[in-house]
């Protein structure tokens, strides 16, 4: 003990088996993420070369195919089909010569191999200092993240060259040695697309200003030698379409992602247009490059780089989705000073980055122009206000730790407790919350759409659990249906609790709960979770037709009216939803869900009658209306009860129980009359 406590042999084996098994961790970690890398771009590889001829590389095609406007003898702007810079047309001349089906192999490769290089010098680029783990993990992470990201597989899918300026850009700031190196590479970054001229400013104004003299030498010797070689290409380019503006699809589809796509977009054009959007565009660029300088001068270069990157998005006539790379490098700034802050701003963007918009916001008009323009939003936020935190502040490296309840006993000890399942005290972030709850919730709607099976699986499953009802003498769904039917009042009623409260009282629930009980939001939110991803696993093992479209048996669908079964319709959900979806029935689940946690955490018993009404007026209406059969019911409140077992399982019982055991035991040990039950004992972490 005393060799333990002041550094002996016997503390020093310690602490080296220790550090010995931390790094073992730390290697299986970085092993299985290269792993993750390597299978992503193996997918990326499969997906491109694997999609047929005609419909893959279609942009590559276009220039450099046998009919590409690269081969062409006139203007290479006299489709509109190419929108590079007449030196980009300079420099793929030379792969017209190139076999086609060794291109479209070579093209792949090679641009895998610059996302390589571009996720390489990312984590190499990181504000220091940065801790050996971070290091370790950082390239392996950043190579995923943009694999999986939506400019990535478009470059990839179509054949673009937009991976070259960002890597050209990143090299010059970070990877070459001296100005005049770097300042070649950005002048041939904005040579192939001249809005990357905007990092000029923020290589001036920090300095580095032999950088800036070189990228305007190279921008203009390679447009004077473009010019030189194709005089008519380049005023065409350069002149009748000021630098490229008008070539190539419509400025107001949704894939230009720029401010001038956005004005467009909302009904705005002519002088109008073009005068808001030069107004607006200077103010974004001279908010953002401030901002970017400020953070340069703070040490976080990338982060600088970055948000310039979304200067150049916000401001360029067009930018199209493949463009777009600036923004998922945004990622790097830290946002909030609490610990359940950090993570919200990197997972939003990581969201925005790869997943459709359509995934981001509902489906309501009025939220059509957000949803359009989501990803530019996020460029516009990083350039100009999210509140990025400086390195000098007390914030930057140790934010306000979450509080979480003591560990207790009751808790299983062979399942291993992971960081995010620990009790936390306090409420997570909402703009957090709302944002994986819509995204949870759209996986969930397709995840269920998808399961759809075909229809004679389904009415065989029907016919099983109407034969099993029939032995177990519960088959009470005609009976209840038609008895329901004879009492127009009942039946209108029953019809209308069927259809409004599936949504609106689970959701009503956790936001009382987020406000007044953060502890126990996060309880019911994971067992809620668990209960769903369960059920859609029901759905897509057994689809089963509920009894409205079990034809032959007679029932009134009371909700929909009288079906055909050759074409039922259903209004606007009719292809919005798998009607097969029955077993187990999640319209009971939640509100069985409801009924306990009202039960559980209401303070007056009847509230919590009143929390047990609503899974009795749900099944009865479920039952009723021919939506589900009796034992569907049954399949709901399995999953509800296996959600609430396994958030028990992996953190324990809910945060009040455990602080209240905690407390308990601790009373017991060492006796102290001044502890009470309703003190949460909490730590810092």
């Amino acid at each position: 003990m005393a060799n333990v406590e002041h550094g002996g042999t016997a503390g020093n084996a310690f602490g080296a088996g220790a550090a010995e098994s931390a790094r073992a961790r730390l290697r299986a970690i970085r092993i299985g993420l290269w792993l993750i890398a390597a299978v992503l771009a193996i997918r990326q590889v499969t997906v491109a070369l694997s999609t047929p001829k005609g419909e893959r590389l279609t942009d590559l095609e276009t220039w450099v195919g046998p009919n590409g406007v690269l081969h062409v003898k006139g203007s290479l702007y006299d489709s509109t089909q190419f929108t590079g810079t007449p030196f980009g047309g300079f420099v793929l001349k030379p792969l017209t010569r190139a076999a086609e089906q060794a291109l479209g192999w070579g093209w792949t490769f090679g641009s895998l191999s610059l996302v390589v290089v571009l996720g390489l010098v990312v984590a190499r680029a990181l504000p220091q200092p940065v801790s050996r783990r971070t290091a370790l993990l950082a390239a392996p992470v950043a190579i995923s993240l943009l694999m999986l990201s939506l400019p990535v597989r478009n470059a990839l899918y179509l054949g673009q060259t937009s991976i070259i300026p960002v890597l050209l850009v990143l090299l010059g700031c970070f990877a070459v040695r001296g100005e005049r190196a770097s300042g070649l590479l950005i002048g041939v970054a904005a040579a192939l697309q001249p809005t990357m001229l905007v990092f000029a400013p923020l290589l001036w104004f920090t300095g580095r200003r032999r950088a800036v003299e070189s990228t305007a030498i190279t921008f203009a010797g390679l447009g004077a030698l473009a010019w030189a070689v194709m005089p008519h290409d380049s005023t065409t380019y350069w002149v009748h379409h000021l630098a490229g503006v008008g070539l190539g699809g419509d400025a107001d589809d949704l894939s230009n992602q720029s401010l001038h796509g956005a004005l467009l977009r909302l009904g705005l054009n002519g002088p109008l247009e073009i005068t808001l959007f030069l107004l607006l565009g200077a103010a974004v660029a001279a908010l953002g490059l401030r901002r970017a300088i400020r953070y340069a001068r703070d040490g976080q270069l990338l982060l600088a780089v970055a948000i310039t990157g979304c200067v150049a998005v916000v401001v360029s006539p067009t930018s199209w989705q493949h463009q777009l790379l600036w923004v998922l490098l945004a990622l790097v700034g830290r946002v909030g000073r609490r610990t359940s802050d950090r993570y919200m701003w990197p997972v939003a963007v990581v969201l925005v980055m790869t997943l459709p918009a359509k995934m981001m916001l509902p489906n309501m008009v009025a939220l059509y122009p957000l949803r359009d323009d989501v990803v530019l939003l996020a460029a516009l936020a990083a350039a100009t206000i999210v509140p990025f935190l400086s390195r000098t502040s007390e914030y930057y490296r140790k934010p306000i730790p979450t509080d979480y309840a003591a560990p207790v006993p009751a808790r299983r000890s062979w399942v291993p407790l992971l960081p995010f399942w620990r009790k936390a005290l306090s409420r997570p972030n909402l703009l957090l919350e709302l944002l994986l709850i819509r995204v949870c919730y759209v996986a969930y709607s397709s995840v269920r759409l998808a399961a759809t099976s075909n229809r004679a699986t389904a009415e065989q499953h029907g016919q099983q659990i109407h034969s099993i009802e029939k032995a177990l003498f519960i088959d009470v769904e005609h009976w209840l249906n038609h008895t329901v039917v004879k009492v127009p009042w009942l039946e209108g009623f029953l019809s209308f609790y069927y259809e409004s409260f599936h949504f609106v009282a689970p959701l009503t629930i956790l936001a009382v709960l987020y406000a007044r009980r953060p502890a126990d939001y996060r309880w019911a939110r994971s067992s809620l979770g668990f209960a769903t991803l369960l059920g859609l696993l029901g759905f897509w093992l057994y689809p089963l037709a509920p009894p409205r479209l079990m034809p032959g048996l007679g029932f009134i669908d009371t909700v929909h009216g009288v079906q055909d079964f050759a074409k039922p319709d259903y209004g606007a959900m009719t292809d919005l939803t798998n009607q097969y979806a029955a077993m187990p029935s999640l319209h009971f689940g939640w509100s069985l869900w409801c009924g306990i946690v009202i039960a559980v955490l209401a303070p007056r018993w009847w509230m919590k009658a009143l929390g047990l009404l609503h899974p009795l007026f749900t099944v009865t209406a479920i039952v009723a209306t021919a939506n589900h059969w009796v034992l569907d019911a049954g399949g709901g409140a399995a999953v509800v009860g296996a959600g609430f077992g396994l958030t028990y399982l992996l953190s324990g019982p809910r945060a009040a129980a455990g602080a209240a055991v905690a407390v308990g035991k601790d009373e017991r040990a060492h006796q102290d009359s001044h502890s009470s039950v309703f003190e949460t004992p909490v730590r810092r972490s």
